[in-house]
């Protein structure tokens, strides 16, 4: 424990008792949870922070497309508008958020895409637009009770389990860790490729303590970068790092890994680049004429936003595509269990 957590305990304590009661009403019925026709399932955490949900989203889409009409609906954290909105051409990050303009720009010919806070007021809207969709997938909507989903998966990061963590401010928790029950599928996510099994025991065995469901162990796979501004340059070994993102420790280290890291530039989560951004970026790339810019898809929505043209069109800008790398006896388990989630309920009806 470190000093300053003897100052935030009290705070604490405040905030898991308002979570808690929040939580109580809704399991005693006092306040209503809906549930819908359509099958829908829930990618979310209990913490503050990057845990891969988005990825999590995106290896969901890869996996279930070719069976189900699939809808996406986020709330669209950071955007500067409010209320229901279905992506479509011609929207940028800022009006609908980072994560669903990024799903939208890699899936959107194959799946719809929606943001809305009220989750509740928005399946109705996907479904009234598109009552086809067959199941829709939530992104980061574990601690939105107005909505029973059929299905919960709740990530937690290998480094910083929910486990060892605790209830903000004193922690990152945004509710105790008692709130894990309410997981039909707990995923330990960017854990390390060598992860033995006896580790994996120990992280279940501390698992368990607040959940029943099944815990499974994926790891986070960097493909080969792609040019963003399909400018015609070419990829340079000397790169200057951009990110905006939670945590960017694993971009990092994959970067230094593969490339000769000149420069870093690390910005907070869902940052807002700005012309003064650009100038500095720019400037450090111009002293070094055989670099290339370097970022997250995350970030590279943003970058090629068209005010930013005239600053970064004549540099290589390049993208570190992610991937979810979950084992094929995990990956089939999940595609059956969420098959016949959805056979079930469409049986029910």
């Amino acid at each position: 424990m470190r000093w300053y957590h003897t100052l935030l305990y009290p705070f604490s304590v405040v905030y898991d008792f308002a979570t808690a009661l929040r939580n109580h009403l809704f399991d005693i019925g006092y306040k209503k949870e809906m549930n819908f026709d359509v099958p829908t399932v829930v990618v979310g955490n209990l913490s503050v922070g990057g845990s891969g949900k988005t990825p999590m989203v995106e290896f969901l889409i890869e996996s279930l497309t070719e069976k189900y009409r699939l809808a996406v609906l986020s709330r669209g954290y950071g955007r500067k508008t409010r209320g229901f909105i279905m992506l479509q051409d011609g929207l940028s990050p800022e009006q609908v958020g980072d994560e669903p303009f990024q799903i939208f720009s890699k899936y959107g010919k194959n799946i719809k895409v929606a943001v809305g806070e009220q989750r509740t007021l928005a399946i109705p809207k996907i479904m009234l637009q598109y009552p086809d969709t067959a199941l829709i997938l939530l992104d980061d909507a574990f601690q939105h009770r107005y909505l029973r989903a059929d299905y919960n998966i709740l990530l937690t990061t290998f480094h910083s389990p929910f486990f060892r963590d605790h209830v903000l401010p004193m922690g990152l928790l945004r509710e105790s860790r008692s709130g894990a029950r309410r997981a039909n599928l707990v995923i330990v996510t960017k854990c390390p490729d060598n992860l033995g099994e006896e580790l994996k025991a120990l992280y279940i065995g501390e698992i368990k303590k607040y959940t029943n469901a099944k815990t499974i162990f994926t790891s986070i796979q960097y493909g080969e970068p792609y040019s963003v501004l399909d400018n015609g340059k070419q990829i340079k070994q000397k790169v200057v790092l951009v990110s905006g993102i939670a945590n960017d420790a694993l971009f990092v280290n994959e970067c230094q890994s593969r490339f000769q890291v000149i420069e870093k530039f690390t910005f907070g989560d869902h940052h807002t680049y700005s012309d003064s951004d650009m100038k500095k970026i720019t400037s450090v790339l111009k002293e070094m004429p055989d670099s290339m810019l370097l970022t997250t898809e995350k970030d590279a929505v943003k970058l090629k936003n068209p005010s930013f043209r005239d600053y970064l069109a004549e540099f290589p800008i390049f993208a570190m595509p992610i991937k979810i790398n979950m084992s094929a006896q995990d990956q089939n388990a999940l595609r059956k269990e969420l098959s016949d989630m959805v056979s079930a309920k469409a049986y029910h009806q």
